[in-house]
């Protein structure tokens, strides 16, 4: 009975982290279940237990998974999952969503995310405004096909304002929380890739702007490789302040990797695992996300760190980088 009222706790705990500070935890549960204040007060402090009709509905409208508060004995694990509708996805609801999810980290004890990168995480892309216009357009016009794309040529100016700014919150935030990321050669190459189909397809509307953010790709390079000399993640343009070794950047040579995140928080573990580019499935399971840490473990084992120290490993890795970018300017000269 206790560890019943113990999860119980745990799950007002979580349903409380996710309310904005001017609202009543009480009175949200008490609306939501339809209870009095006194009953809902009474299912808080455990003083009375949830029926299973009210954990769902606590379940659905928090979207919490029960799986981690259900013990990890089973070789069953659930997920919950944020797909993309093409048809309704709006970047900037997607970024309030990492927000909220980065603002939960940042303020629990003990917090750490390690990064699987195959491409560069999300929020390094709003350092420059001309990189997060390019992956913007390039996200909504080629992977989500929306209509009003078609036809539409990418334009350097065309940084959608609201979205950018979003951007610059999860990313203020992100430098802030701990990080482990894995790369691999292949990690910027996509993005270079991209912006060469997008050339290659006539999509760029003068050649300028493909230049210019061929330029400011390179800045971007030599940023994230002076985050990587400090050992701390910093605002491009900014003074570079932060908290040494909370940002451990390693070179991976044995795997590809696949956008597979793990965050280490209030001594307990979640899994996001990305699929279709931006859509996630997430999990709690204690036993998986262990399992996941321990491979993990094994990678960085295998990884050349380049971040504080490794400066040899450091200038060549990202000396590749800007070397391809030169090779691609020859190419379009």
């Amino acid at each position: 009975m206790e560890e019943v009222v113990k999860i119980q706790r745990e799950i007002f705990q979580k349903i409380k982290a996710q309310l904005s500070p001017n609202l009543s935890l009480v009175f949200e549960i008490a609306n939501l279940l339809k209870l009095s204040h006194d009953s809902a007060y009474r299912r808080i402090r455990g003083e009375n237990p949830l029926s299973l009709k009210e954990l769902f509905t606590l379940k659905e409208r928090f979207n919490i998974s029960l799986d981690q508060f259900c013990g990890s004995g089973s070789n069953s694990i659930n997920f919950g999952c944020s797909p993309i509708d093409a048809k309704k996805f709006e970047l900037s609801d997607l970024l309030d969503k990492i927000y909220y999810d980065l603002r939960e980290i940042y303020t629990a004890k003990d917090c750490e995310i390690i990064y699987a990168a195959k491409d560069p995480p999300l929020f390094h892309y709003f350092q420059l405004p001309e990189i997060a216009a390019f992956k913007i357009f390039f996200w909504e016009k080629t992977l989500f096909q929306f209509p009003e794309y078609n036809g539409k040529m990418f334009n350097l100016s065309d940084v959608p304002s609201e979205t950018y700014q979003k951007g610059q919150k999860v990313l203020t935030l992100g430098t802030k929380i701990p990080t482990i990321e894995i790369w691999n050669e292949y990690t910027f190459r996509i993005m270079l890739s991209q912006i060469e189909y997008y050339w290659v397809s006539g999509f760029f509307a003068n050649k300028d702007d493909l230049f210019n953010l061929l330029d400011k790709t390179e800045k971007w390079i030599h940023h994230i490789q002076t985050e990587a000399e400090y050992g701390f993640k910093f605002l491009y343009g900014g003074n570079p302040e932060g908290v040494e070794n909370t940002f451990k950047l390693y070179s991976n040579e044995v795997v590809l990797n696949d956008n597979t995140i793990l965050v280490k928080s209030n001594n307990k573990y979640n899994v996001y695992l990305t699929y279709n580019v931006l859509s996630v499935l997430q999990t709690s399971n204690q036993k998986f996300c262990a399992e996941l840490d321990n491979y993990f473990k094994s990678i960085i084992k295998k990884s050349n760190l380049i971040s504080l120290t490794g400066a040899k490993e450091r200038n060549r890795f990202f000396n590749e980088q800007i070397f391809a970018i030169k090779q691609f300017k020859k190419r379009v000269v």
